[in-house]
């Protein structure tokens, strides 16, 4: 009895120790509220299990407990420029997505504004600060890494999009542009032979600029920013090119459902729909009454949080008023502004609560902009789709959500009103659209664990294996040279050359005395 008692305590002793609560620093610095709701996702898990979080965020948690610390980096708002994500300037003018050294470029001095903000540098400059995790969002920049370095702790990467070329590179050797993108490409695999041959382009370009552009930028920032930081603290600074790959895991915001199947690093951990709240929130009861007295079901429509329907080109507007007030069905808009004329099934909302409204039984059809929380949600809740990509990667969402069979595309221009109108004829009269969607809802809720759960589990594995070493790839200490066994291709080249020589030499020994033998044979026969 008393041996059982022991071995009970013991095992209550283990349990405890190996969910201790640890800390954690979380940074989604990007000001956007999609993100602010990716960030969100990671510090409500975190908190779920007791950790103490500290969370630099450019918008406020509302309802904090205790254990979280928030450090307010809202000023970032100021940093991007948001008529980059105007509508009308969209529609007159290249989608950012085109320039992508500029976007690039501009997201590393987002994070260079993030770590000079004063609420940040309060942090940075307390020597006295410990965390047991970093986990950051990565958004094209790899600076972000040195949070990490600086305290001394593993770092875990969130990547806001899909699986995509950039986001293994962080942990892995870049996956074969034959059948890859970035997360801002226009297409996706299988690829047209111009395609394959402009994916392959663009990684040696973006290869190229990174040696000759980014990592010198984030270089010499990591040297005014980041060493000093390191030789307060009486250690060493290891090399930029040291710091930015030293990341213990990944967490994408990704899923085979709404992406493709590749072969993928021990430490990239799909966790997609992470972000969705296992409760879903009753609607208010105003909106709910709206959408219970539909009798052809409801369409809602949302461009999501940065972009805004406002901006939408006045004739647009008045068309898409004039195509949704002929529709048998209710339309639900997210519009940040009051409309006049508005027909009699048309609801504007300046604010929605999609998941809510995605959830309900009567939502027949979600027109979005293709975003992948918005993506990922419309498969979590099973709503076929009409998508508007715009700029980033709602492009390459879109067409892998075309290609699953769940959604149509209308292309971004003056006559989307007649093209939408065709599109959502097409979508409520052919029933293969919510059929395929509901499928892939199946896959996407068929997994061992749900994904807030499998966000905590990894991020405690790392802290409970000090950094998780054993889940790295060796791949990035193997150098290019010998990845493309360039070294081999020279030990061939110089044995094919010692060879030849060597042969060379011997015909010429042999040459000359068959030449004696032709001569003296010739004397004797005269």
């Amino acid at each position: 009895m008393i041996m059982a008692l022991a071995i009970f305590l013991l095992l209550g002793l283990l349990l405890s120790s190996s969910c201790e609560a640890y800390k954690a620093l979380v940074v989604f610095g990007m000001p956007s509220t999609s993100h602010f709701h990716l960030g969100n996702g990671v510090v409500r898990n975190l908190l779920k299990d007791g950790h103490e979080v500290t969370y630099i965020t450019p918008i406020e948690y509302k309802n904090a407990q205790p254990n979280l610390r928030q450090i307010d980096v809202s000023s970032n708002f100021d940093v991007l420029p948001t008529y980059q994500i105007n509508l009308k300037h969209l529609m007159e003018a290249p989608t950012p997505s085109g320039h992508r050294k500029f976007v690039k470029l501009m997201l590393i001095n987002l994070v260079v504004k993030t770590l000079e903000h004063e609420n940040v540098q309060r942090l940075l400059n307390d020597t006295n600060e410990h965390f047991d995790v970093v986990i950051v969002e990565h958004m094209m920049a790899d600076l972000s890494a040195s949070y990490a370095t600086i305290f001394d702790c593993p770092l875990i990467w969130v990547s806001p999009v899909e699986v995509n070329a950039l986001s293994i590179g962080l942990i892995d050797v870049l996956p074969n542009p034959a059948y890859t993108t970035d997360a801002m490409a226009l297409y996706t695999a299988p690829f047209t032979f111009l395609e394959r041959l402009e994916e392959l382009w663009m990684r040696i370009s973006d290869s190229y600029n990174d040696y000759m552009v980014y990592e010198p930028t984030e270089e010499a920032e990591y040297q005014r920013l980041i060493v000093p930081q390191l030789q307060k603290r009486g250690r060493q600074a290891p090399p930029y090119s040291e710091v930015r790959y030293n990341a213990t895991l990944v967490l994408g915001n990704s899923h085979v459902s709404t992406g493709i199947a590749l072969g993928l690093p021990q430490n990239y951990k799909s966790i997609g729909g992470y972000h969705i709240e296992e409760e879903v929130k009753p609607l208010p009861e105003d909106l709910e009454k709206i959408m219970m007295n539909s009798k052809n079901g409801v369409i809602y429509f949302s461009m999501g949080s940065n972009l805004k329907s406002k901006d939408w080109p006045e004739e647009i507007k008045r068309d898409l008023l004039k195509l949704f007030g002929e529709l048998k069905q209710t339309v639900i808009w997210k519009f940040e502004e009051e409309l006049p004329n508005v027909p009699k099934n048309v609801h504007i909302l300046k604010w929605a609560p999609q998941p809510s409204i995605l959830a309900h039984p009567k939502c027949v059809l979600f027109i979005t902009h293709g975003g992948l929380l918005s993506t990922t949600e419309t498969i979590h809740y099973g709503v076929p789709t009409i998508a508007i990509p715009v700029f980033g990667d709602q492009f390459i969402n879109v067409k892998k959500a075309v290609a699953r069979g769940y959604a149509l595309e209308v292309k971004l221009s003056h006559s989307i009103a007649a093209e939408l109108k065709v599109a959502i004829q097409e979508m409520l009269n052919n029933p293969k659209y919510r059929q395929r969607v509901k499928e892939l809802s199946y896959i996407y809720h068929d997994r061992p664990v749900k994904p807030g759960a499998e966000l905590r589990h990894w991020v405690q594995h790392v802290v409970n294996t000090r950094g998780a070493p054993h889940l790295r790839s060796p791949a990035l200490q193997v150098p290019l040279y010998q990845r493309l066994y360039l070294d081999l291709a020279a030990l061939l080249l110089v044995v094919i050359l010692v060879l030849k020589v060597l042969l060379r030499n011997l015909y010429h020994r042999i040459r000359p005395k068959k030449t004696n033998v032709n001569i003296k044979k010739k004397d004797k026969k005269n």
